[in-house]
This record gives C-alpha cells, structure tokens and sequence, in this order.
C-alpha cells in the first residue's frame, strides 16, 4: 500500500530517512517535514508493507530554473528511501509513479531528479526508471 503522508506519518518518515540522509537527526527531520507537508508544493509518499513502513519519496515542485527542463514548475524527486531487506520488488518505482502522477495534477509538463556523481546505486535506478540524463557538474566551495 501507498499512501500520501500526513501529519501522523512524519516521525515514520524521519526514521526512514535518517537512513538515507545520516547527516540529520531524526528530530531535525521530524521539524523539516512538518513543515513540508503544510507546503502546496510538497508531498511525500509512504509504502506500507503488512503496515509497516519500509519505504517513502518526497517530491515538490520547483519554480526555479531545473538543469535540462524547459518549462515550469518541475515536479522534483528530492529523495527516495526503501529499507534494504524490502529492495527489488517494485517498491521504488511505484513511488516514483505516485510522485509523477501527482506532479501531472499539480500542471507539471516536466518531472526530475539528481543524484550524487560517485551514487551508482541512485544513478541506475534513474536509468531504470527512464530518466534521461541532462548534465554533470563538480561543485566547488572556499572559506572567506
């Protein structure tokens, strides 16, 4: 089962995705997705299985220019998390298709993504799901 998130969901999510994000704490995502899901241009998917929570994508809109789009708003996958012992059964393409479909209502044309340049993982799962790759780009920072 999938289904849109709601505000009893976030404290699952944040468990999730402190799984895929461990630079967050669990609380601090708890407070980041609050937030989002009060957001028109947000929404994130949860897959239950046997009513546990094993997977989530979070997508949104952007306004802002995306790397090879041409119109706007661009739906956006920003993240998407299965736990590993629920991995290779469709799981993540099915949330990826609720993302896009709810972009579609929302009067997306174009939807995309991005991933790390060394997540291979993540990159053969774009090429998978028929994502065609726009550009890469190393970005760099200095302290002032």
């Amino acid at each position: 089962m999938i289904r849109k998130a709601s505000k009893s969901d976030i404290r699952n999510i944040a468990k999730l995705a402190v799984l895929l994000w461990n630079d967050n704490s669990v609380d601090d995502l708890v407070h980041e997705f609050s937030e989002l899901l009060s957001q028109e241009d947000a929404q994130i998917f949860l897959k239950y299985e046997n009513d546990i929570p094993v997977g989530f994508a979070q997508c949104q809109l952007r306004h802002d220019y995306v790397e090879g789009t041409e119109t706007t708003p661009v739906g956006y996958l920003e993240g998407i998390f299965i736990m590993e012992n629920y991995r290779n059964r469709g799981y993540a393409k099915a949330l990826l298709n609720e993302c896009e479909r709810w972009a579609k209502e929302k009067g997306c044309k174009e939807f995309a993504s991005d991933c790390e340049i060394h997540n291979d993982n993540s990159f053969q799962f774009h090429m998978a799901m028929n994502f065609t790759e726009a550009n890469r780009i190393i970005c760099f920072t200095k302290k002032l």
